[in-house]
C-alpha cells in the first residue's frame, strides 16, 4: 500500500474543496473513496494524474522527468503488480501522478491491463497523460483511442521525437491534436526536451483551460450499436454525470466483473457525482480566474 508523498510548502484549498482540507462537504469526497478503494491516498494534492501507454514508449523516463525524486513504489490491492506514485509542483498547485502498467489495450484480461482500466474508469483522474512512441504511432494510437472512450481529459505525450527526428520521421503534431481534440505534446524525456510543455498542457486540462474536443468515434455492428446505446441511455439515467456511458455499457456487455460490481455497489453513482462536481467547480469564475 502506498503511502502519501509529501510535498513542500503551503497550498491553497484545492480545486474542488469546500474548505481546506477534503471536507466531506464536498463532492470530491466520492472520488478519494473511490481512490482509495484502489490504494491511491491522496494526500495534499490539487490533482491526480494518470500515466498511461504502451510497454516500450519510454513511459518510465517520462514519468522520471515530471516527478523527480518525489516518488513511491507499491503495489496495486490484492495483486502483484507494481504502482509507482510520484509528484510535482506546477504554479502552485500540487499533482499527484499514478504510473499505470504498461498495456496495449484496455479490453485485455491481463492483472496489469485490469488495474489500468480500472483505475482509469473508477479512479477518474483529472488528467490522463497517454506516453506514445513517434516512432511508432500507429500501434500506439489504439490505446489512444480507446481511453479517449473513458475520458476526455487526456495529453498525449508524443515521446521519443529524437528517435523519430533520426529516422526521417517527420509528425504533424498540430493536425494530431486537431483529430484526437486534446493537447500533444512533443518531447523526448531522455534529454528533458518537452517536458515543461507537458506539465503545462497538464495544467490547462486540470484547470479546464484547454478547448477539448476528444474523438470518441467507434463503429460497431448494427446490433451491438443498439444494445450498447439503450444500455448507455439506462446508465446515464441511473447514474446522473456518468460521462463515460458507452464505455461502461461495453464494459458491461463483455460481462467485465469488476463494472458489474461497480454497478452494484454505487462506485459507478460515485464517479457520475464527482465529474458533475468537477464541471461545475471548473465553471464557476472565480477557478477560472484563479
Amino acid at each position: 500500500m502506498s503511502a502519501d508523498l509529501p510535498m513542500p510548502g503551503s497550498r491553497a484549498p484545492g480545486p474542488f474543496e469546500s474548505s481546506p482540507g477534503r471536507a466531506c462537504g464536498s463532492c470530491a469526497v466520492y472520488n478519494i473513496a473511490n481512490l482509495e478503494k484502489l490504494g491511491v491516498h491522496t494526500g495534499d494534492s490539487d490533482f491526480v494524474i494518470a500515466l498511461a501507454g504502451n510497454p516500450n514508449t519510454g513511459k518510465s523516463t517520462v514519468f522520471n522527468a515530471m516527478t523527480g525524486l518525489r516518488q513511491h513504489v507499491g503495489n496495486w490491492p490484492g495483486t502483484t503488480v507494481v504502482r509507482a506514485e510520484g509528484g510535482f509542483r506546477h504554479r502552485g498547485d500540487a499533482f499527484k501522478v499514478v504510473d499505470l502498467p504498461g498495456t496495449y489495450s484496455l479490453l485485455s484480461t491481463s492483472s496489469d491491463e485490469q488495474a489500468a482500466c480500472d483505475f482509469l474508469l473508477f479512479g477518474d483522474p483529472d488528467v490522463t497523460v497517454v506516453v506514445v512512441d513517434a516512432t511508432r504511432l500507429e500501434r500506439n494510437l489504439n490505446l489512444v483511442l480507446q481511453i479517449l472512450q473513458v475520458s476526455e481529459r487526456v495529453v498525449v505525450a508524443l515521446n521519443l521525437m529524437d528517435e523519430a527526428d533520426r529516422h526521417g520521421i517527420t509528425i504533424d503534431t498540430r493536425h494530431l491534436s486537431r483529430e484526437l481534440g486534446v493537447p500533444v505534446t512533443p518531447m523526448s524525456a531522455r534529454k528533458g526536451n518537452g517536458v515543461p510543455e507537458l506539465l503545462e498542457a497538464i495544467e490547462q486540462v486540470a484547470r479546464g483551460r484547454a478547448a477539448i474536443k476528444a474523438r470518441r468515434t467507434q463503429e460497431l455492428a448494427p446490433a451491438v450499436e443498439h444494445a450498447v446505446r439503450t444500455l448507455a441511455g439506462q446508465l446515464t439515467s441511473e447514474f446522473p454525470g456518468l460521462a463515460n456511458s458507452r464505455w461502461v455499457a461495453l464494459r458491461l456487455l463483455e460481462g467485465d466483473r469488476n463494472t458489474e460490481r461497480a454497478v452494484r455497489d454505487g462506485t459507478l453513482g460515485d464517479v457520475g457525482r464527482q465529474h458533475t462536481a468537477r464541471q461545475r467547480a471548473l465553471a464557476a469564475p472565480s477557478r477560472s480566474a484563479s
